[in-house]
């Protein structure tokens, strides 16, 4: 490695290790500096540096890596507001917000859809094959599947 290319390579890994870090800890209560001290960097300087390796602000991903959990979590079953302490808001009404900007629906719309699409793959799992999937396996003729005789 030459010697031009080491420091980048360091730099890179202490951003990586700040963005591990907002991994573990995303529930908890998370501020600029405390991230940029993870890295060792002025709270200026990484995120320019966080923005520029991943595309978005440290704040924009720490929020991305609470939406994709608390999706996860509605999926399970937990309520609305066991799922805003678990991933780290501190009220569900903002929590419900928020969740709505993102995806366009409530917390409570998007697990009541999941479960519905839950039940609807239960009844007719051949709807969510690819057909050509299913053509090429044979299962669209003669098939046990009663949605295809529908």
């Amino acid at each position: 490695m030459s010697s031009e290319a080491y420091p980048k390579v360091y730099l890179y890994r202490r951003v990586v290790q700040a963005k591990l870090y907002i991994d573990a800890h995303f529930s908890e209560k998370l501020d600029l500096n405390a991230i940029s001290d993870e890295a060792y960097f002025s709270k200026y300087h990484f995120l320019r540096l966080f923005k520029k390796i991943y595309g978005k602000t440290p704040y924009q991903y720490l929020m991305s890596v609470r939406m994709n959990r608390a999706k996860v979590l509605l999926e399970q079953g937990n309520t609305v507001s066991e799922v805003c302490f678990l991933v780290g808001h501190d009220s569900p009404t903002s929590f419900t917000g928020l969740f709505k900007r993102k995806t366009g629906l409530s917390p409570s719309q998007f697990q009541k859809q999941h479960f519905l699409r839950k039940a609807d793959q239960a009844k007719t799992p051949l709807k969510y094959v690819p057909s050509c999937f299913a053509e090429f396996n044979g299962w669209t003729e003669n098939s046990n599947f009663e949605e295809v005789r529908e």
